[in-house]
Parts: structure tokens; sequence; C-alpha cells
């Protein structure tokens, strides 16, 4: 059962009643997302015979076809690539560099070091597999004051870059999440200087969050996130111009690319979610901003502040020391519907150097579009909280985790 302290109960509800504005901005959003996906569903004559797919090799799915078709209107994309053979963002992103980057390529970051479980795919943690280890260049710039380095991008685009990597969201720092102006800044500067530079978005957490997209020659996420809707039980995206068919080659086989690979069950469960998704996504929104201007008025610091520009759907806790960060995520599982009675620990996962607290009381395992929390022990003790299927669900969360931090 849900614990409910009138007080926390109390506290919420006033906080929530100031929210009405930048909740008001969110729907008229959510409005313009939404026809978005409805008119591309139109533009394509999306009908039953769609939601079923194939088996064996995947030869002639039509409703696979049509998916790709709707993802890249989604993006304003020349192509799209979504399927159920991604196994999560981070493989939709491993796909997208192995496909582009050759041996004396060089890689570059201009968004600092990126998430953990890209070090071994790059290299930057040893691995016989990593693109270094088969002879592609890395480099990486830091952001400054959370932009660009707009000079040291333009001293590095005269030494043979081949692709630029761009990660949105924070990941596992602390820095600030980059919004489309931001973004969209420093792609006009390095297509002005190199008009032949890749440039790669990794855009998780980021679908919906905002009524336009970046114009990059590449971007790619997952769909157990954002976009998934909490339909989807699992897939990634991968959309931009023709280069997404040298990606669908590295998926699949040379020669066969996108051609092949089952749908089975999936195109109904990505339609779906792809239909849920804006306003899953608002809810998601909505959830972030009542934990931000709450956890702020109990004296905690929060990254972004309930009234700042949002980019994703992530939400920045920061707790005094271990136990805090334990008890807040044990307070998010028991808010769930799946596995609720359940004590997460801090343990070890793959691709983290730090034990990971891991609250996912979720019907998809590793959801982060439904309500979710988690976080690397070590210091600054930094819980990232993401989701929610519907407000409801994510403000009653917000007063069982409290009530039980109150106890």
């Amino acid at each position: 059962m849900l614990k409910i302290d009138k007080n926390i109960e109390r506290i919420v509800n006033t906080e929530e009643q100031n929210l009405k504005d930048i909740f008001n901005k969110i729907d008229d959003q959510t409005l313009k997302n939404s026809k978005k996906v409805l008119d591309s569903f139109h533009k394509h004559n999306l009908s039953s015979n769609d939601l079923y797919g194939t088996n064996g090799y995947g030869y002639n799915d039509i409703g696979r076809d049509k998916i790709d078709s709707i993802f890249a209107d989604i993006f304003n994309a020349e192509s799209g690539l979504v399927r159920n053979q991604f196994i999560s963002g981070s493989h939709a992103i491993t796909i997208v560099l192995q496909a582009l980057l050759r041996p004396n390529d060089t890689l570059l970051s201009i968004t600092g070091t990126p998430y953990d479980t890209l070090h071994e795919v790059i290299g930057i943690k040893d691995n016989n597999s990593s693109l270094i280890s088969y002879g592609v260049n890395y480099k990486e710039i830091d952001l400054i004051d959370n932009d660009f380095d707009y000079e040291n991008i333009k001293k590095e685009l005269n030494n043979n870059i081949k692709v630029i990597h761009i990660q949105r969201s924070r990941g596992y720092s602390t820095r600030e999440s980059l919004d489309i102006k931001k973004v969209e800044k420093v792609i006009k500067l390095i297509k002005e200087i190199n008009k032949d530079i890749i440039i790669f978005v990794d855009n998780c957490y980021c679908e919906f969050v905002e009524t336009i997209n970046p114009k990059a020659d590449l971007i790619a996420g997952s769909l157990i996130k954002n976009l998934g809707g909490g339909i989807a039980r699992n897939g990634g995206y991968i959309a931009g111009k023709n280069l997404v068919d040298l990606c669908a080659e590295r998926l699949t086989l040379p020669g066969e690319g996108r051609e092949v690979g089952p749908s089975f069950e999936a195109n109904r469960m990505f339609l779906l979610g792809l239909y849920f998704a804006p306003s899953v996504v608002s809810s998601a929104l909505k959830t972030s901003i009542l934990t931000s201007k709450v956890l702020e008025k109990l004296g905690y610091k929060v990254s972004p502040k309930y009234n700042d520009i949002r980019c994703d759907i992530v939400q920045l806790i920061y707790f005094n020391n271990e136990d805090e960060i334990i008890k807040y995520a044990q307070g998010i599982q028991s808010s769930g519907p799946i596995d609720s009675y359940v004590k997460p620990i801090p343990s070890d996962m793959p691709g983290y150097d730090n034990k990971i607290i891991m609250a996912s009381p979720s019907f998809t395992s590793g959801s982060s579009i439904e309500l979710s929390a988690d976080g690397p022990l070590r210091k600054p003790y930094v819980l990232y909280q993401q989701g929610a299927l519907s407000y409801e669900y994510g403000k009653l969360a917000l007063i069982n985790t409290l009530s039980q931090m109150n106890e």
C-alpha cells in the first residue's frame, strides 16, 4: 500500500497549483506533437494489415517499411530505421558509429566524455572490439558553462574529422542537457566550415520534449524511452540522411540491409507506442517538474529547476549521503505496479565502473519512460529520475516516496 503523509500531500498539492502555467504550455506542445504523429499515420495510409509482422528473414514487411517512413517524418528526415533487433539506445548508437567509421577515421565528441555504456564501444575503456582497437581515432572536447566550446571545435575541424558525436542528454554527468537552439547553432557552425563532416546526435530521453528536432545527419535513440510510449518492450531507431542505409547493413548484412529482419509482433507495439508517446512524454515532463518544485521546497538541490527550459525527461536530485539516495530509490520502487515489494540495493552493472542503485518498478525491464530512478553510488550523490506513464501515477509516487523518507 502507498504511504500518504498528510503534510507531504499538502506540500505537493500546494506546489502543484503553482505549476499550472507551465503545465498549460506542455499541453500545447503535446497537441502539436500528437498532430505530427497522426498526420504521418494518415500520410502513409496506415492500415490494420500493417500491424502484423513477419518471421524468418522478414522479407516484404510492409508494416515495418511504413514504420521506417513514419519515424523519418517525425524527425523531418530522409530515412528511418526502426527495429526490434536493437537491444538498447546504446546499441543503436554503436551501429551508427561502426557503420560510419573506418580505420584511420577520427571520431570527435564535442560534448565531453559520452555515456558510460559507450566507453568500451569507443575504446575509452579498453576492449578488443572497440573502435579504437580497429584503428579509429578518438578525440573529445568538453563543454564550457553548459555550452559548446566553439573555438576549440573550429580548430579541430581542420584535423581530418570524419564524424562528430553530440550527446544531448547528460547521462550520469551533472552538466545540463542541451536544447535544440544550442545544437542547431553548433551544427550550423560545423557545416559552414566543412559540409562533409557527418554530425551524429544521441537523442535519447529528448524526443517530444520539444516540438522540433536537431537537423543532424543522423540521430538515434531507444524505444523503451520516450518514443515507445511505455508500449514498446524493446527496440531502437536511427533516422537521418541516406546514411541510414549504411547503418541497416551494419545491423544486418551488406547487400540486404533494411530488406531483412523479421518484425514478429513489433509493428503493433511500435505504432501504438508512438501514438501514445506525446502524451506519455507530457506526463513524464510534468512529473519531473513537480518533483523538482517539491524537492527544492524541501531543501534539496535539483537540476533542472522547475522553471528551467527542459530538453529531456531526466530530473536530477542531489542527496547528502548514500543512505538518502538509497531510501529515495526504494521509495520509487515501492510506488510502481511491478515488484513494488522489492527493495533495490546498489550493485554492479555491465558497462559501469561504480555500483548503481536502480529503481524500475516497470512492466518492461529497464524502461526509462515508465517511472524509474537510478544513479551511481559516488560523490556527489545524485539520483536521476525519469518517466511516468501518467502524471497521476507520477504524483502518487512522489508523495509515497517522500512520505516513506519522512518516517
